[in-house]
């Protein structure tokens, strides 16, 4: 995985991705996503719901097609015939041939890695209309398993300093196939950003709570969902900043016990 902190060569998307990937379930706004999409971020998770999405997304898939890095999937994949209606609606919406990463959204919760799910993703593969396959997932135990032993290209997991456990459960299991890793929840649904009870210190930024991610090597690309363009340009500053240093990821390793706990 050649890169600096801020890159990462990623065999498995056959690209080369920012390590701050663009979710936008938080309100930002067309010109914020226009701002992230004509700058450094070329890591797109398109929720189906993510209307707003579309057109600033389709104008840079026409714009360059090969910069970007787009994963999406169907709302809910329980079965096999709407996940290639959700792959050949989103090719027409995007106005492009291929979607980077197909995945099924929290396997366990709202979709289910059946024979024959895995079937038409691997279809869909072959067919050129989705180019690497993945799941979302929380189950750390599952995940892990997954990484060692499936036909899945990519996980997206939970990871952040108060859930650490992929350290543990998934990070060790990746050598053998190496899936591509994204993490998401970095804040802990915001969580490590406001003091929890009975801690005397400050709470976590945003912007620590990326580095956190992003200082595992195992980690390929953390998600952000940015309410406001300011909100975007403090995240992307905080990638400018690098790894945390030792006191830093001593600070949110203690203070994500304490927001857990």
């Amino acid at each position: 995985m050649a890169g600096d902190f801020q890159h990462r060569d990623v065999p498995r998307l056959g690209k080369r991705v920012f390590r701050l990937g663009l979710a936008v379930s938080h309100g930002l706004d067309d010109s914020g996503i226009r701002e992230a999409l004509d700058g450094q971020m070329n890591y797109v998770f398109w929720n189906p719901l993510a209307r707003r999405l579309v057109a600033p997304l389709r104008q840079a898939l026409a714009r360059d097609r090969e910069r970007y890095v787009v994963a999406t999937g169907p709302t809910f994949g329980w079965f096999s015939g709407p996940i290639r209606r959700r792959v050949e609606g989103a090719l027409r919406m995007l106005g492009t041939d291929y979607i980077d990463v197909l995945q099924l959204y929290w396997v366990g919760v709202s979709s289910a890695l059946s024979g024959a799910n895995l079937e038409v993703l691997s279809r869909l593969r072959e067919e050129g209309k989705v180019r690497a396959v993945g799941v979302s997932i929380h189950d750390r135990k599952r995940a892990g398993s997954l990484a060692e032993d499936s036909a899945l290209d990519l996980l997206m997991i939970r990871y952040n300093a108060a859930h650490p456990g992929a350290e543990k459960d998934i990070f060790p299991r990746l050598a053998r196939r190496r899936p591509a890793v994204i993490a998401y929840t970095a804040t802990a649904w915001r969580r490590l950003l406001r003091a929890p009870r009975g801690w005397s210190g400050r709470a976590a930024t945003a912007a620590e709570c990326y580095r956190f991610c992003l200082s595992s090597p195992s980690v390929d690309v953390v998600l952000c969902s940015p309410a406001s363009v300011a909100q975007l340009r403090e995240d992307l500053a905080a990638v400018d900043r690098g790894a945390l240093d030792a006191g830093e990821m001593d600070f949110m390793r203690r203070l994500g016990r304490a927001v857990h706990g």
